[in-house]
């Protein structure tokens, strides 16, 4: 009698390396039976090899026993996220959609990643939630429902798979007609400005921050890594504290009534709020400023009284006043401020004594731009997709 054939056993998940601490990466050695007296040494050849030399693969950490590799095969990955497409811009905006496996019961996640090339730093927008709970009115993320957080080292990831791509590691060579900063590395400066709010997913992107900044990792200075919040105001201190890097603070408005409809965490955290957490940012002074974003909306935050409010608003704050030309996405109802009262408006800001540069858009063309992130743009036929980007360029 022939015995039923058994399904095989489904394989245990292997845990990712990437985006552990230190710690974190020592301890995952002992347990499998790395001897104590070595874990300090193993532990910064894989540093090495995951951060300066970008291996993807534990069979190319040459200075590695055989027998430890093969034990740090079976029982961990440092696997990247797939790349289901990449799109380039005219202006040598890249924008990757990334997907990552399922966790748990899940189902596999996407999410957006922007590289903006300028002369003399190559700056990478880093995603940290797939999707966004803030429901900003005019950011088509905030369209997207959120679905989960980041782990740590999906954060990472996103830099480690740009900097593969772009030939930013050792023997990688940069694509034949890249746009990439003349000399020096290509990605030079991150952003936490990709889909969803940092600050709800504090203690991942504190820890893949920490790895991006490790002098013997990706070793991005802090002062090159630029956080960028909403205004989660319980979060905005331990950010300086724990964290350290550049704060950005999404404003766009500067009256509480219209914070309310633009960026509806407002209700939450008024105005008076926010800007006592930003007087007292751990580290705030001249020379580490407070960003301040502000996406140019017509007729709707745009007048010279705006202006001389938010003048008004700053006063003693160490800032910068980042004017963003409003990006347009398919079933907006908000229009781009005209060039003109754009530039009124920064020349005000500018004589009170605050620097306010215009951003310069990039990658409207395919949807790369601020406000314009949103996973579920692949899910757009191609042809609707270029259609839109048409309309958007002209």
């Amino acid at each position: 009698m022939n015995q039923p054939v058994l399904p095989p056993m489904p394989q245990p998940e292997r845990r990712s390396l990437l985006g552990l601490s230190r710690d974190n990466v020592g301890q995952a050695l002992r347990e499998i039976g790395v001897p104590e007296k070595q874990v300090r040494m193993r532990v910064g050849q894989l540093w090495h090899w995951l951060y300066v030399r970008g291996v993807q693969q534990f069979s190319d950490m040459a200075n590695v026993s055989r027998d430890l590799r093969t034990a740090l095969e079976q029982n961990f990955e440092i696997a990247r996220p797939e790349i289901v497409e990449e799109q380039i811009s005219v202006d040598g905006t890249r924008k990757w959609l990334f997907r990552f496996p399922p966790r748990g019961a899940g189902r596999p996640v996407e999410i957006e990643t922007v590289y903006i090339p300028e002369e003399g730093r190559g700056t990478l927008c880093v995603s940290s939630q797939v999707g966004c709970t803030l429901t900003c009115t005019f950011c088509h993320t905030g369209t997207q429902r959120l679905v989960r957080n980041l782990t740590e080292g999906e954060i990472v990831g996103q830099i480690l798979t740009a900097r593969e791509k772009l030939g930013d590691f050792p023997d990688i060579d940069t694509p034949a007609g890249a746009i990439v900063p003349s000399e020096g590395r290509l990605v030079s400066n991150v952003v936490m400005m990709g889909m969803g709010e940092p600050l709800y997913n504090f203690d991942n992107v504190k820890q893949a921050l920490a790895v991006a900044s490790d002098g013997d990792g990706l070793s991005l200075s802090k002062r090159r890594i630029t956080l960028s919040t909403s205004g989660v105001v319980p979060m905005i201190g331990r950010t300086g504290d724990e964290m350290g890097v550049m704060l950005a603070i999404s404003l766009h408005a500067v009256r509480d009534d219209l914070r309310d409809v633009l960026v509806p965490i407002n209700k939450k955290y008024p105005l008076e709020e926010l800007l006592a957490a930003c007087r007292t940012y751990p580290g705030l002074s001249n020379a580490r400023r407070i960003t301040f974003e502000y996406v140019m909306l017509k007729g709707v935050n745009d007048s010279l009284a705006d202006a001389r409010e938010l003048v008004r608003l700053l006063k003693g704050i160490p800032a910068k006043i980042n004017l963003i030309p409003f990006n347009p996405w398919p079933g907006t109802e908000y229009e781009c401020s005209d060039w003109d009262q754009i530039e009124r408006f920064a020349d005000l800001v500018n004589e009170a004594g605050y620097a306010s540069p215009i951003r310069t858009p990039r990658g409207r063309d395919i949807f790369a731009a601020c406000g314009q992130l949103k996973s579920e743009s692949e899910r757009m036929k191609k042809g609707d997709r270029l259609a839109l980007a048409a309309a958007v360029a002209s």
